[in-house]
């Protein structure tokens, strides 16, 4: 089993998670895409999404972290032989986090500069690749569309307003949750919990903390017990301590941007 992934990754963050506590062992390949290797030619033939994390097991592929976790699931289940009942409440959770899309909240609280450089570096790179590739051109170009269109939303002040309620509506009811058990399905660590810790972990580097996390007693004491797991330890936190924060922020930066021409194929 493969891992192509990139620890600034939100998507990889949560797979990495699921991996972790599952015990699954994996052949980790890193594809940077602050020197532009996700938009490589050969990448882009096997992953026509552009985006990270792919996950590949023999001949099965898999794109988008949602599926790929759920995969895992099913996976540990059948290597361990166990009979596992079918846990709704985790499955609801893991839909509801998904449903919020972390990208133009993150992208309109990185300075303006980081964007518009990465913004021309990935307009050369795309017009390169259009040239190295003709029989790619066309998709290409929708990618090098959708970068001016998401310029064109980060102006759209509606927008930044509209992703901001939905995180908040998010955290309160995970705040609400948490009074049900120390997880958010319960007393036990889930797939539920591998997939929305990366979005606070997001907050942090953002330096949003008091704004969205610490005002939620709950989520605050949640939040410090699940930074104590080797999971989290492992694909999240030796890459946010310290100064690590700052170089983690620029560098996320550059990978939303990026990670924006390849949302979708």
């Amino acid at each position: 089993m493969q891992l192509y992934h990139h620890p600034y990754s939100l998507d990889s963050q949560k797979v990495r998670m699921a991996l972790e506590e599952k015990g699954i062992d994996y052949t980790s390949y890193h594809v940077n895409p602050l020197t532009g290797k996700n938009m490589n030619v050969a990448f882009f033939r096997m992953n026509p999404s552009a985006k990270l994390p792919v996950f590949q097991n023999g001949a099965h592929v898999i794109y988008r972290a949602f599926d790929i976790i759920q995969y895992l699931d099913r996976l540990a289940v059948h290597l361990s032989g166990e009979i596992v009942p079918v846990n709704t409440e985790v499955y609801q959770w893991m839909q509801k986090v998904d449903s919020w899309n972390p990208k133009m909240f993150t992208l309109t609280h990185t300075p303006i500069k980081y964007r518009m450089f990465v913004s021309k570096f990935i307009r050369r790179v795309l017009i390169a690749r259009m040239a190295e590739a003709p029989d790619l051109a066309s998709m290409y170009h929708v990618k090098l569309r959708e970068a001016y269109e998401t310029e064109d939303k980060l102006k759209d002040p509606d927008i930044m307003k509209q992703s901001e309620e939905e995180l908040s509506k998010l955290l309160d009811d995970a705040e609400a949750q948490l009074n049900n058990g120390k997880y958010l399905a319960g007393d036990e660590f889930s797939p539920a919990d591998s997939v929305f810790i990366p979005i606070l972990a997001r907050i942090t580097l953002l330096d949003l903390d008091e704004e969205y996390i610490n005002c939620r007693p709950r989520l605050l004491e949640y939040y410090t017990l699940v930074k104590q797991r080797p999971s989290y330890k492992v694909a999240i936190g030796k890459f946010f301590g310290g100064w690590k924060k700052y170089r983690t922020l620029f560098k996320t930066s550059f990978f939303l941007c990026v990670r924006t021409l390849f949302r979708k194929y």
